[in-house]
């Protein structure tokens, strides 16, 4: 989950003019990063092998 500080801190990171779209798409992007590292956290983790099998399928 997002908290407004880390959202203030990379909004102030940005060049003084943006878009709508591209504070929104980065807003996006914390946020799947932060789902991310929760999931890594609570072990919601797949190794490189089982990577590599499910992979493989959807390459063929």
């Amino acid at each position: 989950m997002l908290n407004k500080k880390e959202v203030i801190k990379n909004i102030k990171s940005m060049p003084d003019t943006f878009s709508a779209e591209e504070v929104i798409e980065r807003i996006i992007f914390i946020n799947k990063v932060e789902e991310g590292l929760e999931e890594s956290y609570a072990g919601k983790v797949v190794s490189t092998e089982e990577a590599k099998k499910k992979l493989k399928k959807w390459l063929k």
